[in-house]
Order: structure tokens, then C-alpha cells, then sequence
């Protein structure tokens, strides 16, 4: 998921409980198998597999409507980065994220997520409970103003905004294939046509009757 250190290198961690600050030094020197990213969750350090191959055209999709209404200065992306909350004693790597564009000027291989102004996870049924438990709070407490969960076993789409320190207020959920309304700062319409998984002959799947 990240550079890893050579045995020479300092590993340089957020500033936090200890506990925090250990697990956040355990994760930085592990070597994560291919194919699988590390996060804090809950307390201990959780490997998941990365995405289906479908799921890039669904975050490609929201990158391309998103990207005209970024606020001044952020930036969008999906590349691997960790994204610290101390407070909550987190580091997540969100499929997409909305973030200052200066927060990645360091050479720290974390960056802060107060510098967040939209997270989206897609879940899978290794993720689908953190998603929508624990991240869903952090997300919330710590005041990121947009939360896009997009439920890939469910089909559906739920935004979630106006945090506060009991976590999101307000949220809707479309269908897929529906538009939904992305509150501000962004202040526009995500249409989740086409996020729906292939079938094996190239379209979507559809129920049965």
C-alpha cells in the first residue's frame, strides 16, 4: 500500500495516544501482501483485499462529476494514501477522497484527514461493516463534510453530511441508477448510472422476476 522503510529509516508516526502511535508505527514497517491494503479500525490493524476491477469505473465515474465542483484549492483521487485521525485513534485508506491539495506537500507517508472535505467507500463483504459502522462514526465525529457510502452488495448509494460530534445528521440514499444530491461544498448531482456490477456477459446485473 505504501513505501515501505528500510531498516535505516526513522518510521515517523502521528502524534497521539501511544497506543495509537504504535499500531500507526506497527502498520507503516508491515509488509502488506499484494493485492491487500492496511487500515487502524477499532483498535487493531485490518488488511482487506483492494477492489474488484469494476469498481473503477464507478470511482473514475465520480472522479469525472465531482471534479467540476471541487472548492478552491482540493484536490480528488483514489491512489493509496492513509489518512490519520488521532483523536479517534483511526487510519483509513478511503477509495476516493476530496482533500486540501497542500496536505500532500510532505514527506510523511500519511496525511492528516482533517485536510478531508469528501470521503467515498465501496463496500465489499470483507468492508461492509466497518463502512458502514465505524468509519461512518470517525467519518462524522471528526467532521468531514461529505460521506459517499456506496453499498455494492445492496445497490445503492447514501450520502451522509452535516457532522457533529455524534457523527452525520443528514444523509439520503438513492438506488443505483438514480441521481443523488451532493451537499455542499460540492453542491451538485451524482448520477450512479452504470455502478451496478457486470454480469458475465458485460451488462448489469438485474433481479430476477
Amino acid at each position: 500500500m505504501l513505501e515501505r522503510p528500510t531498516s535505516s529509516t526513522p518510521i515517523e508516526t502521528p502524534d497521539g495516544p501511544p497506543g495509537f502511535e504504535a499500531l500507526c508505527r506497527t502498520l507503516l514497517s508491515m509488509d502488506v501482501p499484494d493485492g491487500y491494503r492496511a487500515e487502524i479500525i477499532g483498535g487493531n490493524i485490518v488488511m482487506s483485499p483492494w477492489s474488484k476491477g469494476y469498481y473503477f469505473g464507478v470511482m473514475e465515474a465520480i472522479r469525472e462529476q465531482l471534479r467540476p465542483h471541487l472548492p478552491e484549492g482540493e484536490t480528488c483521487g483514489d491512489a493509496p494514501f492513509l489518512f490519520t485521525f488521532p483523536g479517534e485513534e483511526r487510519a483509513y485508506g478511503p477509495d476516493f477522497y476530496v482533500a486540501a491539495r497542500n496536505a500532500f506537500d510532505t514527506t510523511k507517508r500519511y496525511i492528516d484527514g482533517d485536510a478531508l472535505s469528501l470521503v467515498a467507500e465501496l463496500t465489499s463483504r470483507s468492508t461492509r461493516t466497518a463502512d458502514w459502522e465505524d468509519k461512518l462514526r470517525v467519518y462524522g465525529r471528526t467532521r468531514v463534510p461529505v460521506y459517499l457510502l456506496l453499498d455494492m452488495e445492496e445497490e445503492s448509494a447514501t450520502v451522509f453530511s452535516t457532522p457533529s460530534a455524534k457523527g452525520y445528521t443528514a444523509h439520503t440514499t438513492v438506488p443505483f441508477g438514480k441521481t443523488l444530491h451532493i451537499p455542499e461544498p460540492f453542491g451538485c448531482e451524482l448520477d450512479t448510472t452504470g455502478f451496478a456490477a457486470p454480469t458475465a456477459d458485460g451488462g448489469e446485473q438485474t433481479e430476477a422476476g
